[in-house]
């Protein structure tokens, strides 16, 4: 039911656009009363943004099960690395979504929600490994924003992989900071 609700949502933001579709109209496309969407999703915006709480339950598990005495970005960057199969079987959602989402204000600030809701979850993860509260947020913010250039550079690339762009973000996070000496 899920799933229909969430199809029939994008297929009515892609023909419609998201300010002119309700979530009745959402109901009415996936064959269901509005109260049966409503005990699926709180809103209209939830349903693009439905897959938050896997995301931030196996990025966390993932930094848990980084060996300990792992420094805090590349425990960040192996728990990205568990995220791929996830983001891969999502990709032909999320690419129909995108535009739908960079064209809606309200749907800017819910994505902006949800990036700090898993920086959030990473800090107190990696505080979870001994890492000062500061040192903490820092990393994970930084990983989050590298994590997301990867993610949009494997968007616009396809010659490589997302763990070839992972890699090559924190690579790059390296070499930007080792301009700083």
């Amino acid at each position: 039911m899920r799933l229909r609700l969430q199809e029939a949502a994008l297929e009515l933001y892609l023909e419609r656009g998201y300010d002119k579709t309700t979530t009745g109209d959402i109901a009415a496309r996936a064959g269901v009363t509005e109260r049966t969407f409503f005990r699926h999703f709180t809103d209209k915006r939830e349903v693009f943004f439905d897959g938050q709480a896997e995301l931030l339950t196996l990025l966390t598990e993932a930094v848990a099960a980084v060996p300990a005495g792992t420094r805090p970005l590349p425990t960040l960057r192996a728990a990205f690395h568990e995220a791929v199969p996830l983001i891969e079987r999502n990709l032909p959602v999320t690419e129909r979504r995108y535009p739908v989402i960079m064209a809606t204000p309200a749907l800017q600030e819910r994505a902006l929600a949800k990036h700090a809701a898993l920086v959030g979850a990473l800090t107190e993860a990696l505080q979870a490994r001994g890492i000062t509260d500061d040192l903490a947020a820092l990393c994970a913010q930084v990983g989050m924003d590298t994590y997301a250039i990867a993610v949009r550079r494997w968007g616009a690339d396809r010659t490589h992989d997302l763990h070839t762009h992972l890699d090559q973000a924190f690579t790059d996070l390296r070499l930007a900071s080792n301009a700083l000496k």
